[in-house]
């Protein structure tokens, strides 16, 4: 059998730690690699944990090219703290690993929000290549929304990570207002001069994306709930952005 890493990446992530680990216990090496969590996170990491390394947190892609290096098998199974291996994903990743016949595999997300199964909303088709060889595939160096570069073919697993990113609503506006920071650095390097067009136009189009093209209206209060959420932080993306240019953080 092809040997495995797990990694992890924490931060303040106590509500989680336990149960993400126990989802990843079929790894031959469980690596958590921990932004200086003041929770509790780090303590219980290295009880449960193969191995526990810590950095201070610069943005995600920063982070996991980081850890990746570090790992101490060939084939990496990166998992956020808020998603779990469900027993089907866990035995179709074992099966995969007999003889597998890509260097990297697209992984599903059922997810989650206010505590409901989001069908549409533009989350339906969500997925992230997560299984992969560790030699040959990086992060690209973006703040949000960053994906992995293959040097190799890609496959796709049948089975879907459980995600649930939500914990309480103040907590997840604070999520999209630093995702907007992180967006607005991105975003500097390719959009020109400010107008009404990213301040009015985008936001509109976000919202009438995710709850109409996308069918949020369909997850009912959530799907409206996302949709209205998507417009906020693009209309925040290039606020911030406008401050950003200004000198004004």
């Amino acid at each position: 059998m092809t040997k495995i890493t797990a990694i992890i990446p924490t931060g303040n992530e106590i509500h989680n730690i336990e149960a993400v680990i126990a989802s990843v216990n079929f790894a031959d090496e469980i690596l958590v690699v921990d932004s200086f969590s003041t929770d509790g996170t780090y303590d219980v990491a290295k009880k449960l944990a193969t191995k526990v390394i810590r950095r201070e947190y610069e943005y995600s892609a920063s982070q996991k090219n980081w850890a990746i290096p570090q790992a101490k098998h060939e084939w990496i199974l990166l998992v956020d703290a808020d998603e779990r291996v469900t027993p089907e994903l866990k035995a179709e990743i074992l099966n995969t690993l007999k003889n597998p016949k890509d260097v990297a595999y697209w992984i599903g997300r059922m997810n989650h929000f206010m505590g409901e199964r989001v069908h549409y909303s533009g989350w339906r088709n969500d997925k992230v290549i997560r299984l992969f060889k560790r030699d040959l595939c990086a992060y690209e160096d973006k703040h949000v929304h960053a994906e992995i570069k293959v040097n190799g073919s890609i496959g796709k697993l049948e089975h879907k990570f459980y995600h649930n990113t939500y914990i309480t609503f103040d907590k997840y506006l604070e999520k999209m207002n630093r995702y907007a920071w992180w967006q607005a650095k991105d975003y500097d390097k390719k959009t020109g001069k400010l107008t009404p067009y990213h301040f009015v136009i985008k936001p509109f189009w976000g919202f009438f994306k995710h709850y109409i093209i996308q069918a949020g209206f369909r997850d009912g209060l959530v799907g409206f709930t996302i949709g209205t959420i998507q417009a906020y932080v693009i209309f925040m993306r290039y606020i911030k952005l406008w401050l950003l240019r200004k000198n004004r953080v």
